[in-house]
């Protein structure tokens, strides 16, 4: 598991729900290429209502004409790993909004396997 506490770099990815890499979601690819780059974690973000560039309202109101909701993609990691991610990005964002912001992790772990809780007497096979 990635340790990470302190300065950080945070970045958000803006695109649209509709938005596709080679037939799958933008933002799924992003999120798959993140793991695959060992980055700490990225988590997807659906918008209800926005707008971007085109200043075409995208929202989910009933009647409403667009259904391409914003979406948000967000990676926290130390400085280094973000930014050399980023040429990722440049290939896979054609359209959209990428910001960068340093942040400060005060605390980030995840759950226990079950081989790691206090009694587990490891995996068992059928």
């Amino acid at each position: 598991m990635t340790r990470l506490t302190g300065r950080a770099l945070r970045v958000t990815v803006f695109v649209g729900e509709h938005d596709t890499w080679h037939h799958k979601p933008l933002y799924s690819e992003i999120v798959h290429r993140a793991r695959a780059a060992g980055l700490a974690g990225a988590s997807v973000f659906r918008g209800v209502e926005g707008f971007g560039a085109s200043s075409l309202i995208h929202t989910s109101r009933l009647l409403s004409l667009s259904e391409d909701l914003p979406v948000a993609v967000v990676i926290v990691d130390d400085e280094e790993r973000v930014r050399a991610f980023l040429p990722q990005l440049d290939e896979l964002v054609t359209e959209g909004l990428v910001t960068l912001d340093d942040c400060e992790v005060i605390r980030y772990s995840g759950r226990k396997s079950e081989q790691d809780k206090p009694g587990a007497k490891g995996k068992k096979s059928l």
